[in-house]
């Protein structure tokens, strides 16, 4: 497996990880204080990044990665699970998780600002296409519930971002568990502070959901969750993995209850399939050397005559990706299976 299907496939396993953090926070900030929520995951996160770093023999990073490495901690440890577990006591979590949809825009456009990443304009157009698709859903949803609530999401979707750019970007130096370790280790202090202020008089009224919702956001989704995240990203690229979030709606939503009104899942699904997929049947469709390296001569899934060329999917995905119909003209492909 290439270095770029790497960077895919820890990117899925990232999105999947993260997609029960909003429906899981949204359990514990029922009996939490979202402050003590969002210190508390950070603590217990920064001690066990802590002990692996230790255990592991982990050099220290340079001081001039500390600057990125405070970035990281602001977006990702403090500014996303604060403002989102703020903003669930206004929404619900299956009304959050269509902000996220906008995060791959956001992750792409700080990619660029911060990774010195230059996505070709096509990967601009489909991007933009599936954050007007999730504006136009979460409008259809009614996205007027609480505007404070929508605002503060859509700060949260800025913030994480900006930490998902940065902490790629890093990743590439120092590895990916080890950027998400520093960073909640360069934070542990000040969170254990907080914590110490935040701490409440009585556990007693605190049930069951919210002790796991908490285990949930400090276990997977500040450490383990990022772990696979930062190397797919990194492996992969910022803008290009970053667009795997689009699948985040669907199945944060399934987990979140699923509908609401009566619409069922299935016109997320249907809103996404063009923007998931188009940057994913662009890749696909393009024409390949013998190596089956990418080359630059254009699109190869048209329907007129072409000459036959090499691509690394097979008939029936591209038929699904790219919209094709059920019989492709002649001999069009030559598989590289």
């Amino acid at each position: 497996m290439d270095k770029a299907a790497r960077g895919w496939v820890d990117g899925f396993l990232g999105m999947l990880i993260f997609s029960g953090s909003l429906p899981a926070t949204r359990v514990a900030v029922a009996d939490f204080d979202p402050v003590f929520l969002t210190v508390a995951r950070a603590v217990i996160a920064g001690l066990l990044g802590l002990a692996l770093l230790v255990l592991l023999r982990q050099k220290r990073p340079d001081r001039s990665d500390l600057g990125s490495l405070v970035i990281v901690a602001l977006g990702v440890v403090v500014g996303f699970p604060l403002l989102s577990a703020l903003a669930l006591n206004y929404v619900t979590a299956a009304h959050s998780v269509v902000f996220v949809g906008l995060l791959p825009l956001a992750t792409a456009l700080f990619g660029v600002m911060r990774a010195g990443e230059r996505p070709r304009p096509v990967f601009w157009l489909f991007s933009c296409m599936g954050s007007a698709c999730v504006v136009g859903f979460a409008l259809s949803q009614g996205i007027g519930a609480s505007s404070f609530g929508d605002l503060l999401m859509l700060a949260a979707i800025i913030v994480c971002g900006l930490g998902y750019a940065e902490g790629a970007s890093l990743s590439r130096r120092l590895g990916g568990w080890q950027v998400i370790s520093w960073a909640l280790v360069l934070s542990l202090p000040v969170m254990a502070v907080c914590l110490a202020f935040t701490w409440p008089s009585s556990f007693s009224g605190i049930g069951a959901p919210a002790w796991i919702g908490l285990a949930y956001v400090a276990l997977f989704s500040m450490l383990i969750g990022f772990i696979f995240w930062y190397r797919g990203l990194a492996l992969g690229g910022i803008a290009a993995v970053g667009q795997a979030d689009r699948l985040h709606l669907l199945v944060s939503r399934v987990g979140a209850g699923g509908h609401r009104g009566g619409r069922p899942v299935a016109i997320a699904a249907t809103l996404l399939r063009p923007c998931a997929g188009g940057g994913a049947a662009r890749r696909a469709c393009q024409p390949r050397d013998d190596r089956g390296h990418i080359g630059r001569g254009g699109l190869c899934c048209r329907r007129q005559a072409f000459r036959p060329r090499r691509c690394q999917a097979d008939r029936q995905s591209l038929n699904v990706w790219c919209g094709l119909p059920g019989r492709l003209r002649g001999n069009a492909y030559t598989l590289s299976r």
